[in-house]
């Protein structure tokens, strides 16, 4: 059966999948009205499946850097796809794909493939705990780290959608050990600390870049307590620049979590760190991981697709169309008197509502609840330009985005601040 309303096949799915959805953004609980179901995308563009056209800065949150259904991730993934999808053993793509992210990012000597940036975080944090012996992790107000039940607290981006601090199910004894701090803020870290995990910048909280020397803080303090620190780099791995955000701050964390980008739109994730760290791992060390569909030959294929592409020139065309898009919106709003910030962190782009530059989650939740995003996400869609439907998302556009795209996008913006400005 095929539907041909994103209304009839959002009943379809509501009486088969909780909420119709699987995963709860999709929802559009915080922006209100039906989900549109994408039919097919290409480049920049994703159609939905009453064949409207948008302009998409969703990109799979983040994962399609290059744009949809790049020509060359799509021949490798159908070339790998020709000789099995998964074999349950070691291949050379594999290996291939781990050798180009170590020599990408100083300090990175070994990586451990997963399937999603949740097992990455989860994976880390079970490796620290076990290389040293402490039991307690600090994490940040509103940074996400995924959905594993000890790294809920707190969380940002799908979590704060949802108006949740963290999750029922998850027992007073999965967090009893961790603790959440403020972002921007360097907490006190004693013996009984494991490891601190961070988003090096913030991108789950709108986007909040680190305050001048927290990380450099965060690595002292560390050093001292003789904790591991943990970067999630889930979204700004080999998406701020070649060598991630410790490339662009020059901040070596003792442990990086990657995922998005490196699968070039498949299933993927990994964790890595120094050899001496990741020898804790099973079959060499205690600390046991495992995954049947991890270093899939699908997604190492799509993966090194990607990766190929990736050099200086790319992220200076990247951070350049980034650039047009984020000083765009600020003179929109500001011509239609709308108080507005739009920060800029290289390639990504965030956007609050009200005067205020949050520093933390605080901050950032006191613009949401302005609650003029959802009027903004909703008057941009009308105008076929398709932001992630929730307030404390990033924008993502890839290489694929052209100057007219944004142009595009930049004149859809001023008729939706205009209609902000004037209700």
């Amino acid at each position: 059966m095929t539907d041909t309303t994103n209304r009839s096949l959002f009943e379809r799915a509501r009486k088969v999948i909780p909420g119709g959805v699987n995963s709860p953004v999709r929802a559009f609980g915080s922006v209100g009205g039906d989900p549109y179901f994408v039919e097919r995308a290409e480049g920049a563009y994703v159609w939905d499946v009453e064949g409207n056209r948008y302009i998409d800065y969703v990109q799979s949150y983040g994962a399609s850097i290059l744009g949809h259904a790049h020509p060359r991730v799509v021949a490798a993934v159908s070339g790998a796809a020709a000789k099995g999808t998964t074999y349950g053993k070691p291949t050379e793509s594999e290996v291939r794909l781990a050798e180009e992210l170590v020599e990408r990012v100083d300090g990175l000597e070994m990586v451990r493939l997963v399937s999603s940036g949740t097992e990455a975080a989860m994976s880390a944090v079970r490796l620290a705990r076990g290389v040293t012996g402490r039991d307690k992790v600090v994490k940040f107000a509103g940074n996400y780290h995924g959905h594993s039940d000890s790294l809920l607290a707190a969380g940002g981006s799908g979590v704060a959608n949802q108006g949740l601090s963290g999750s029922v199910g998850v027992t007073a004894g999965a967090v009893a050990d961790t603790v959440v701090a403020p972002y921007n803020v360097v907490p006190e870290i004693d013996d009984s600390v494991a490891c601190v995990i961070v988003e090096p910048v913030a991108a789950n909280m709108g986007l909040v870049p680190p305050v001048e020397g927290f990380l450099e803080a965060l690595r002292t303090a560390c050093n001292r307590a003789d904790a591991l620190l943990v970067f999630d780099e889930v979204i700004t791995g080999y998406r701020l620049e070649r060598g991630g955000a410790t490339g662009r701050f020059g901040v070596q964390p003792d442990v990086w979590c990657f995922g998005k980008v490196i699968g070039g739109g498949l299933p993927v994730g990994a964790f890595g760190g120094s050899s001496d760290i990741m020898a804790g791992l099973a079959p060499l060390g205690p600390v046991y991981q495992a995954g049947t569909l991890s270093g899939n030959p699908l997604a190492t294929a799509a993966g090194l697709a990607v990766l190929a592409e990736l050099d200086a020139a790319a992220y200076g065309r990247l951070t350049a169309t980034a650039t047009h898009l984020a000083e765009g919106l600020r003179t929109v709003f500001t011509a239609a008197g709308v108080a507005a910030v739009v920060p800029q962190v290289g390639p990504l782009v965030g956007l609050f509502f009200g005067e205020v530059v949050p520093r933390d989650y605080d901050e950032a939740r006191t613009s949401v609840e302005l609650g003029l995003y959802a009027a903004f996400f909703r008057a941009m869609l009308a105008e076929g330009v398709a932001l992630a439907p929730g307030p404390y998302e990033v924008i993502f556009p890839s290489l694929a985005h052209s100057a007219a795209d944004i142009d595009a996008t930049l004149a859809a913006a001023a008729k939706a601040a205009t209609a902000l400005a004037d209700p």
